[in-house]
């Protein structure tokens, strides 16, 4: 069983969590789903994250509070006590221990999209590690190299970033086309001396910032989805990631965009076999898992009711994709402060059944508390004043 568990780091008392295929996160802000989310790839990656920091010069020097200050940004190395306990499939992680002994160059095997993901091009072009200051996360750091890497070495024409072939199913371009970039081409055009990226409408080029907010928002999601799909590649080895990281994938987006994201995410687990790991604000993913995990009791509609959630043919190829769906499984998981100390616990509520007695999971981790009363409360006075 490939499950996370962490006790006193941060926000969160206890956490657990068991990864399926895909694996939703859902909580207020602050609740520690980005500390789960980059302890998790701490604990997988610790051997390349310490062989990349000591690539950039950075002093390590066996000191954990160094090591922590860089990984989780300047000053947040608090979050982890002496107390604390991270475990994962059953191995314990410990820091001391994997200071003591020599880094190993091996490859990474979680690939981690930021929430923080529109700072990397947030003049139109990705920066480079070390241009982000000290109190930036690690992961947003690697992940804007990565599309810097991506953009520089990895794209053959650069001059085209959508749409563009081989990187994408065209079922799914055609699909970011339709609820992002409505025929809009992304392109990049040298602007004070470098290659930034601008959004193409007939003979308008419009500049990064002038973009829609869905549009700034998605478009490092895309290159990541470029990093994760495609043509193998020596700037991104992505037949080595294991795991994928999402947070947020939502910001910013049209429920219609959300639909998009979710049928990628689908394809990264189909095609990449990838475990999926995404934190969410969003009810449309949460609509999706309740409706997958329903539909796996009843297999004979099973197919039939998910082309009709996508609007797609029998046969076609997201129908297809969507057939190999079969044999995996979605989690769904509550990050919730109790009330007595505010302290983060981890509740499973992957049933997200309406009926269900526990509020976190009829609610939905609070994503439905909302519409819940809005209708109880219509119903109330319309009922009453019939």
């Amino acid at each position: 069983m490939e499950q996370l568990s962490i006790k006193n780091l941060g926000p969160i008392k206890d956490a657990r969590v068991d990864l399926g295929d895909l694996t939703l996160l859902v909580g207020a802000q602050a609740s520690g789903k980005s500390i789960a989310l980059e302890t998790l790839k701490f604990a997988v990656d610790h051997d390349s994250i310490l062989d990349t920091l000591d690539k950039y010069n950075y002093i390590i020097s066996g000191n954990a509070q160094n090591v922590l200050n860089v990984y989780y940004g300047d000053g947040m190395s608090s979050v982890w006590k002496p107390e604390t306990q991270v475990e994962f499939k059953g191995e314990t992680f410990e820091i001391a221990h994997i200071l003591s002994r020599a880094a190993s160059a091996r490859e990474e095997a979680l690939f981690y999209v930021p929430a923080q993901r529109i700072l990397s091009i947030s003049d139109g072009r990705p920066k480079n590690f070390m241009e982000f200051d000290g109190s930036s996360p690690y992961v947003l750091r690697l992940f804007s190299e990565k599309l810097r890497m991506l953009m520089q070495n990895g794209m053959g024409n650069a001059d085209i970033m959508f749409p563009i072939k081989n990187r994408l199913k065209g079922f799914l371009k055609r699909s970011f086309n339709e609820s992002i970039f409505h025929d809009a081409k992304v392109m990049t055009e040298e602007r004070a001396g470098q290659k930034k990226m601008v959004l193409k409408i007939d003979d308008t080029s419009i500049p990064f910032m002038s973009w829609s907010a869905g549009q700034k928002e998605f478009m490092p999601l895309l290159l990541a989805f470029y990093c994760l799909s495609g043509p193998a590649s020596k700037v991104v080895k992505k037949e080595e990631y294991k795991y994928v990281v999402i947070e947020e994938p939502e910001m910013g987006l049209h429920p219609q965009a959300i639909i998009s994201i979710i049928l990628q995410i689908l394809e990264l687990m189909q095609a990449g076999g990838y475990k999926v790991i995404v934190s969410t604000h969003s009810p449309v993913f949460l609509e999706f898992a309740w409706a997958f995990n329903l539909l796996r009791d009843v297999p004979a509609g099973q197919y039939a009711a998910l082309y009709d959630i996508f609007h797609v043919k029998p046969g076609s190829p997201v129908g297809e994709m969507l057939k190999g769906l079969s044999d995996k499984s979605v989690k769904t998981y509550f990050f919730q402060r109790e009330k007595a100390d505010g302290k983060v616990v981890s509740r499973d509520i992957s049933s997200l059944d309406a009926a269900d007695v526990n509020n976190e999971v009829s609610e939905w981790g609070g994503l439905s508390e909302f519409a819940s009363l809005v209708s109880d409360v219509v119903s109330k006075y319309v009922s009453d004043n019939a």
